[in-house]
């Protein structure tokens, strides 16, 4: 999953949705110094990419993809899932997404000090200019991918992943909502952030 759904699936706490991020940042060469609660978002972090990762309809949606995308595509399907998450924002959360988001900018800019170099650039490039505003639309998922693509270290076709899901738009939404429920049930069933 990507950030917002991270950030959806973490408790509302700073510990929390520091933890649930700092998975896309080596977390796991970083536990020494956290505290235990950063360790427990963290491990909510793994959790939820490895249900992703190994979820039938996930592996199967990658077959919207073009040959030469397929490598990618389990990138493109996380950033994806951000945008029908916030296309459905209302059936998984009856607090308004621009409330929510902006409670999350807030928590993350509480830990920023604490996170490793590259993530305290992401988290800050993240609230200040409002990534998940991005994700609401299309070309803004297609812009979000192509600069993926860029910062890839070797030659690759990703670019232009937008024209992939705008083709199956209706069957990857389709995905999403069989999909998400599971994942939101796997992590309530797990529990490994109690609060």
């Amino acid at each position: 999953m990507n950030y917002l759904a991270h950030l959806y699936l973490a408790k509302p706490t700073a510990d929390s949705h520091f933890g649930n991020l700092l998975g896309d940042f080596g977390g796991r060469r970083h536990l020494a110094q956290l505290p235990k609660p950063v360790k427990f978002g963290l491990e909510n972090h793994y959790l939820v990419d490895k249900f992703t990762d190994t979820h039938p309809l996930v592996k199967e949606a990658k077959q919207y993809f073009s040959p030469a995308r397929k490598r990618f595509a389990s990138v493109a399907i996380d950033v994806a899932f951000d945008h029908f998450l916030i296309q459905h924002w209302s059936r998984f959360n009856s607090q308004p997404l621009h409330d929510f988001k902006h409670m999350s900018y807030s928590l993350l800019n509480a830990r920023r000090a604490m996170m490793p170099l590259r993530m305290q650039h992401v988290v800050k490039s993240m609230t200040e200019n409002d990534w998940f505003k991005e994700y609401e639309t299309l070309d803004g998922v297609g812009l979000a991918l192509d600069n993926i693509a860029r910062r890839i270290r070797f030659a690759n076709n990703f670019a232009g992943a937008a024209e992939d899901i705008a083709r199956h738009y209706h069957d990857l939404d389709a995905v999403f909502l069989a999909f998400f429920p599971e994942l939101v049930e796997h992590v309530k069933q797990q529990a490994i952030e109690k609060l």
